[in-house]
């Protein structure tokens, strides 16, 4: 690994800030996170210093992040952001630093280095299913069951 990829937990963590090694995100996350440590230009500094790099990923792989995020079932969970983490971590191979539970699990079932940062991380990988308590069928997504009406609820399968 030859350098890590944040996500906005890792800036709010303080990652880069104590961190010697090179770091990359995306000008969606590094829109999310500017307010932080604002009057001292801390992120500036690292953009100066080369530490911190702002790097987009390309079209396949958000396409192939998005496709990996509707088969965990995750996707709805994800916001763009955490989109284009994972697409960054599919284009370079870089180690995904998150304690984001959606991006680790779509990043774990693809083969992905993923490290926590506050957390122990996640334990169990898998893909959610949604499942109507009332009569018990199951649904690839949706908010409520076609059949009875009641409000669907979801479980990882492992």
């Amino acid at each position: 690994m030859d350098f890590r990829i944040l996500d906005a937990s890792a800036f709010y963590a303080g990652v880069p800030f104590r961190s010697s090694e090179d770091c990359y995100t995306t000008s969606l996350v590094y829109d999310e996170i500017q307010h932080i440590k604002k009057n001292q230009d801390v992120l500036g500094t690292l953009l100066e210093t080369n530490r911190l790099k702002i790097r987009e990923p390309d079209k396949q792989s958000t396409q192939a992040a998005i496709k990996a995020a509707k088969e965990t079932g995750d996707f709805p969970q994800l916001s763009k952001q955490d989109v284009s983490i994972i697409a960054l971590g599919i284009e370079t191979k870089g180690q995904i630093i998150t304690d984001d539970f959606a991006i680790s699990n779509v990043a774990k079932n693809m083969g992905l280095n993923i490290a926590p940062i506050m957390t122990k991380g996640i334990k169990d990988v898998g893909k959610w299913i949604h499942y109507c308590p009332g009569c018990k069928t199951s649904f690839k997504g949706g908010k409520e069951c076609s059949n009875c009406g009641t409000a669907l609820k979801r479980k990882l399968i492992k």
